[in-house]
């Protein structure tokens, strides 16, 4: 089920209120807090320094700089539920390469 029609709004609206989380998600890394869904899981930035590396086409020696990534680590119950007997493969998620649409 589509998240309009399960919210009894309209798809301008769901796409707002859809745009509205994201950024505030966005924004809280940014600022580098981390997010805690609650029965899903944990959002964090992590720091990763400066290290050594290669170009894998030219072999040659660089240094890949230091970034921040976003990581994340499911919750328990989510993990169980995800891997739970009566989690069913739905046929147009039967893909990998066709993630399930959030519309």
């Amino acid at each position: 089920m589509r998240i309009q029609q399960h919210a009894g709004i309209s798809k301008d609206e769901a796409a707002e209120v859809l745009e509205w989380i994201l950024s505030l998600l966005k924004t809280t890394l940014q600022a580098g807090e981390p997010i805690i869904i609650s029965g899903f899981g944990r959002f964090a930035v992590r720091n990763k320094n400066a290290r050594p590396g290669r170009n894998p086409r030219t072999r040659e020696t660089m240094t890949i700089s230091a970034r921040r990534a976003v990581s994340f680590q499911a919750s328990k119950l989510f993990k169980a539920e995800i891997n739970s007997p009566s989690a069913q493969i739905l046929p147009s998620q039967a893909d990998l390469g066709t993630p399930a649409r959030v519309e």
